[in-house]
């Protein structure tokens, strides 16, 4: 094994025949998923809705499990919950979201932003690993990966990593390619005591919005590491030890690909429901306007406050609708303790009901 790792770029030439075909079919994907998000006019319905289905299976990679149920609950009554979990994955969708913000403020991935988002994730601003000691094992506590030590070196290579980024000219390789690689860099830097795996998964997404291959954060890339951790695991190892290039970026690339694909069919059934619950809505209710179909569609379990807010009425007009919603069907109102929130059934069970992975 390397004692340190190569700066990039790596000077090899990953872009064979295999990785060109791939890299034509998961471009089209990604082209096609862009084009349905701008069907949905209110895009922080899927920025909220789709980055906590993104959230939940990212942090599953790292056994912090929580389910829809625990997870929509924190979302409606954070201060009531005692599960570390959902506030573990509420964190995720935070800093997917924080990461989002500066990248399209700056038009930039910096350090700094890596930092910002590994601190909403963990909640600490403990930075840069500047003590010895963290070491990569496996499920039988073996080390497999003594990731760089000296804080030097790791500030270096964060520095040669974010230049990489950021300076197109650095390497001419497609930005998919170059993503697979700044993954596999960046996971093998290991800069933070805690939350990599994370923070890796959220650059992945926040360098293709960069590069303008999404409008949004909106490609659920987690389940597919999720359905093939054992390969990510071991391509990531034979990354480190047999430079296996093309089979990284074939793997990464297949992720892409059949991710995009997943996530657009799911923002397809998400738009026909929407329009379902437009025409019953419109059709049931004096009070229906598109400020309210928004609201149960950003928040699967909806609170009063959420209605009250977004239609600018009182809290007894907003329960009162509610409540006549739940009367006819349309939501399901349940409690935690005094307090009462309304589920958007048919939309929590698309949720629970994804279309598979090809």
């Amino acid at each position: 094994m390397p004692e340190s790792l190569t700066k990039l770029p790596f000077g090899l030439d990953v872009e064979t025949k295999a990785v060109l075909r791939k890299l034509s079919s998961a471009h089209r994907a990604l082209a096609e998923l862009k084009g349905v998000v701008k069907t949905i006019p209110n895009e922080a319905i899927l920025i909220n809705t789709l980055a906590l289905q993104e959230a939940k299976d990212s942090s599953a990679i790292e056994n912090i499990i929580t389910t829809h149920d625990e997870l929509y609950r924190d979302d409606v009554y954070p201060e009531r919950s005692d599960e570390l979990a959902a506030k573990e994955v509420r964190r995720y969708a935070s800093a997917l979201s924080l990461g989002f913000q500066l990248v399209q403020k700056e038009g930039m991935l910096r350090n700094a932003t890596v930092c910002a988002v590994q601190e909403e994730l963990e909640q600490n601003r403990a930075g840069f690993r500047k003590v010895p000691g963290t070491v990569l094992r496996n499920g039988l506590g073996e080390t497999v990966y003594t990731p760089p030590q000296h804080p030097d070196e790791i500030a270096s290579l964060m520095d040669n990593m974010e230049r990489y980024i950021n300076e197109p000219s650095l390497e001419e390789f497609d930005p998919l390619v170059k993503m697979a690689l700044i993954h596999y860099q960046f996971e093998s830097i290991h800069p933070f005591y805690d939350g990599n795996g994370r923070t890796g998964r959220i650059i992945n997404i926040l360098y293709l919005v960069m590069n303008g291959l999404l409008d949004i954060p909106v490609l659920y890339a987690s389940r597919f590491i999720v359905q093939n951790k054992s390969d990510y695991y071991r391509l990531l190892q034979g990354m480190r030890e047999q430079q296996l290039y093309e089979e990284w970026v074939l793997y990464m690339l297949n992720g892409i690909e059949q991710t995009a694909r997943q996530t657009m069919k799911m923002v397809e059934s998400i738009v026909k429901l929407m329009d379902q619950f437009a025409e019953r809505l419109r059709e049931k209710y004096s009070f229906y306007s598109r400020e309210l179909l928004d609201t149960l569609f950003m928040h699967p379990y909806t609170k009063v406050e959420f209605v009250q807010n977004a239609l600018g009425v009182s809290r007894v007009t907003a329960m009162r609708y509610l409540n006549a919603m739940s009367d006819d069907g349309i939501l399901v109102r349940h409690a935690i303790g005094k307090a009462h929130f309304f589920v958007n059934i048919e939309l929590y069970d698309l949720m629970m009901n994804l279309p598979p992975l090809e």
